[in-house]
């Protein structure tokens, strides 16, 4: 199998570490030489990384075409691609549905549009595919935990809630930094955040069976650290604040 990606953004490059660290089987991964660093540092890494000339090549080369452009780029050049019917194209463009896709390829192809983050890199987390898909759910399983989607219009809920993760990231360096200033080292810092919403994370996984305001509710004492702390961010609306955040984006991607 041969794979081809146009785009080599963040995303795109950690798709393709976590493939070429997993047991997926390829003859070679074909990149656009778009951002050039990205790529050359992806070529020297992995042995089956080869850099096209232009976004034709890769779709020439490829059984299976990953999209990893914005939205703009997207609506700009992919209408302009050959593709070949026998291919499948999957998609991480965030705001350009399945039927829009289907009318700029204008070919009779297999169409998945994925969301995949940049912990598939280590090959965890999440990957919501939309339609379901028996060979791409195999292929993301092993770079990760595949969800399928039947409706494109819940696809949009999956792809809202991953546009908090810059957010998050925020949040982690906001805890760091107080942490600094009140005269614990950066790198201490750091690694103390990351390390206890990982553990908070696995914690929440595990149990996730439970509903997840027991763990809110177990994580108090009466007149505790928790206690106050959660209920000083409800009465900021910190809360009301990421649902009203979270319905925005939906409604930029509800259109």
């Amino acid at each position: 199998m041969r794979l081809g990606f146009i785009g080599t953004g963040k995303i795109a490059s950690s798709v393709i570490t976590g493939i070429c660290n997993s047991s997926i089987i390829y003859k070679n991964i074909i990149v656009s030489p778009r951002n050039k660093k990205i790529a050359n540092n992806l070529k020297k890494k992995f042995k089956k990384i080869k850099i096209a000339k232009n976004n034709q090549e890769i779709i020439n080369n490829s059984d299976w075409v990953f999209l990893s452009v914005t939205p703009t780029v997207g609506e700009k050049i992919i209408k302009d691609l050959k593709f070949r019917s026998n291919q499948k194209v999957i998609s991480f463009i965030s705001t350009i549905t399945l039927s829009q896709l289907k009318k700029m390829i204008k070919k009779k192809i297999d169409i998945v549009r994925a969301i995949p983050l940049p912990p598939i890199s280590l090959k965890e987390g999440p990957v919501p595919i939309c339609p379901p898909n028996k060979k791409v759910k195999a292929f993301f399983n092993k770079l990760g935990s595949t969800v399928e989607i039947k409706n494109e219009k819940l696809s949009i809920n999956f792809w809202s809630t991953s546009g908090l993760m810059a957010s998050y990231y925020n949040m982690l360096d906001t805890i760091s930094v107080w942490l600094n200033k009140k005269g614990v080292k950066k790198l201490d810092a750091q690694k103390y955040v990351t390390s206890l919403f990982l553990a908070l994370s696995k914690d929440a996984v595990i149990n996730s069976t439970k509903d997840l305001k027991l763990l809110i509710k177990e994580s108090q004492t009466p007149k505790g650290l928790n206690e106050q702390g959660l209920k000083e961010m409800i009465k900021k609306d910190v809360y009301k604040s990421v649902v009203s955040t979270l319905n925005s984006i939906h409604k930029r991607l509800d259109k």
